[in-house]
Order: structure tokens, then C-alpha cells, then sequence
């Protein structure tokens, strides 16, 4: 009963990555895969984005500072953020400390950060709509909830969690996974004549990503493609010789790979070749790749990578995305 919630503060941010490391690392532990000391600072750079784009879908649950703490200091002990693109609302992250757990905190949070629930949970025997109702989602205008999504990406060693999204409709449906390894380009086939890449900068003056991201992401997103190249990523746009765009993707020194979002799945293993071999990672690389993509994952493995842990799961409401045509750049943000 002494559990508060409210948005976050911007001082709190490294309080919930601590929380999110805390209850990693517990279950993945369980696992025997504990995690190595933390590196917050790109989860960090993360939140922040997140806070700015979506500050009414972040929120913190907070308790009063233990004994020994400072008067009025309180104490985060789980977080939950969301992101509205259009009309698909996409879980980031909902994370409560291990010790806190099972107190129905993190549902809390899910319920009070969804758009709005149903009157009683999918499969309820009051025949309740499987959907959501509203007037309005947020982020680019008033959308009928009834026609938008729901989505996430969870970690398929969660039955408890999964079981929770399932009720309200949010049901696995493709699992993804992460391929490490140090890149071999040249095991891949190469760009076919008539295909060109072009880097591309935080801007997007001809529409081209644009009109990429509403083909295959049935969405457009361009703040995250700004904040994307503020973590050290590079864009490059592929193109036809008659100047048409048929994709794009990204890659970095420090190893991150994606987004990669193609209109042509025949592109696949040549795009993702390009872009290993234009953009050399320091060390190894790590990918994103849902099943529905087999021509990626056939293409990484030949190129040397590995499959990674055990696989996170998609989950939607509804099908709005080509994922055979798509890398994500994080499980956290499409």
C-alpha cells in the first residue's frame, strides 16, 4: 500500500537502470548466466530518449527511503515505459527488483501505461472485447484504439510475464534472436548492379525512410532514427539506378547492427554484406533477428555469427509489420 506511482524524475533515469540490471541479472543467475558488472550508459542514453518522446508513458513505482534514509527520499523499486509510434504502442521496458516481485507491482504499472485495458481480460467469461477501446493513442493524432496495436518483445524464459501480456490479447508470436560473432563479409553475396547505398543523415528531406518504414514497419518513426545516430550508428539508404529507395540499414563500430528494413526480401544476404564490410565493428558484432527472417539468419550464420542465449519472443495484439524484412535495432525499441 505504500507503493506510489509517478512519472520519473530525470535524476531517477540511473535508478532504473539499476532496476532493470537487478532483475536481469537475478533470473538470468536462476539460469546460470549471470551478467557481467553492468555498463548502463547506453541503457541510460536510452531512457532518456524515451522520456523525451513518450513522458507520458514512463512512470516509476516508488517506495519511502528504508531506515537511515533522508526524509521525503524515496526509493525506486520498479519502472515500466512504453512508446507510441502512430498507432502501434510498443512495450520498452517493465522491470521491477527482485525482491519486490510478486506483489503486483509490475502489473500496476502495465495497466496504468497501456492505452486503456478492456473491461476484464482476454477469455474472460464475461465476453469482454478482445481489443482495447478509447478516442485516442497519442504521439501522431487522435487514432480509434480499436484499429491500433499492441506489441512487445519479451524474454521467453518469463511464462509468469508472457502469461500476463497474453491475457490482455498481447500473445507471442515470432521469436527473435540474437547472432554474435565477428562478421566475415565476404562469405556473402555482394550488391547487385544497379543497387547503390548512401548515407543518410538525422534528416530525411526526400521521404525516403519514410516511405521504407511505412512499407515494412507499417509506421514511421523519425525521432528514433535521430536518436539512433546519436548512439554511434550509421545509416545507409539503398537505391535503385532509377533513384527509387529499396531499404535501408545500420551498423556501428561498437558491433550494433539494425534496424534493417528492405522492400525486397531478395536483397536480404546482399545488403546485410555491404553493410558488415562498409562499416568494420571494432570487435564483435551482435544482431537481432526474428525467425520470420530466414533469409538473414541463413546469411549471418555463413557469415561466421552464432545464435546467441535462448530467444526473446514478438508479441502483438494484431499483425502490423513485414518482420521477414526486418532487423530490429534493440528489443527495446523497433
Amino acid at each position: 500500500m505504500d507503493v506510489t506511482y509517478r512519472p520519473p524524475r530525470h535524476s531517477e533515469l540511473a535508478d532504473c537502470a539499476l532496476v532493470w540490471y537487478s532483475a536481469v541479472d537475478d533470473y538470468m543467475a536462476r539460469l546460470g548466466r549471470p551478467l557481467p558488472p553492468p555498463y548502463l550508459d547506453p541503457l541510460l542514453t536510452l531512457l532518456e530518449h524515451l522520456l523525451v518522446t513518450d513522458p507520458e508513458r514512463f512512470l516509476v513505482a516508488v517506495r519511502p527511503a528504508g531506515p537511515g534514509g533522508a526524509p521525503g527520499r524515496e526509493q525506486v523499486v520498479g519502472f515500466g515505459i512504453a512508446v507510441q509510434r502512430e498507432h502501434v504502442w510498443f512495450l520498452s521496458q517493465l522491470y521491477v527488483l527482485p525482491h519486490e516481485q510478486a506483489h503486483g507491482i509490475g502489473r500496476a504499472l502495465l495497466t496504468q501505461i497501456l492505452p486503456a485495458l478492456p473491461s476484464q481480460p482476454v477469455g474472460d467469461s464475461s465476453g469482454a472485447s478482445t481489443q482495447p477501446t478509447g478516442s485516442t493513442l497519442g504521439g501522431s493524432g487522435t487514432t480509434d484504439l480499436r484499429h491500433g496495436v499492441l506489441s512487445m518483445c519479451t524474454d521467453s524464459v518469463q511464462p509468469v510475464s508472457n502469461g500476463l501480456y497474453a491475457r490482455y490479447g498481447v500473445v507471442p508470436r515470432v521469436p527473435v534472436f540474437n547472432l554474435v560473432g565477428t562478421p566475415n563479409p565476404s562469405a556473402v553475396s555482394r550488391l547487385p548492379a544497379g543497387i547503390e547505398a548512401v548515407a543518410f543523415g538525422r534528416s530525411d528531406p526526400s521521404g525516403a525512410i519514410e516511405s521504407i518504414d511505412r512499407a515494412v514497419l507499417g509506421y514511421a518513426h523519425a525521432v528514433d532514427h535521430a536518436y539512433l545516430q546519436t548512439t554511434g550508428r550509421t545509416g545507409l539508404v539503398y537505391r535503385s539506378d532509377d533513384g527509387e529507395p529499396v531499404g535501408y540499414g545500420y551498423s556501428s563500430e561498437a558491433g550494433r547492427f539494425g534496424p534493417v528494413a528492405l522492400l525486397d526480401e531478395t536483397l536480404t544476404a546482399p545488403v546485410l554484406g555491404h553493410l558488415m564490410n562498409a562499416i568494420r565493428p571494432r570487435g564483435a558484432t551482435t544482431v537481432w533477428v526474428p525467425g520470420a527472417n530466414d533469409r538473414a539468419m541463413v546469411a549471418l550464420l555463413r557469415a561466421g555469427l552464432r545464435i546467441e542465449g535462448f530467444p526473446a519472443l514478438l508479441c502483438w495484439t494484431r499483425p502490423f509489420a513485414q518482420f521477414d524484412r526486418y532487423l530490429p535495432a534493440s528489443l527495446a525499441l523497433l
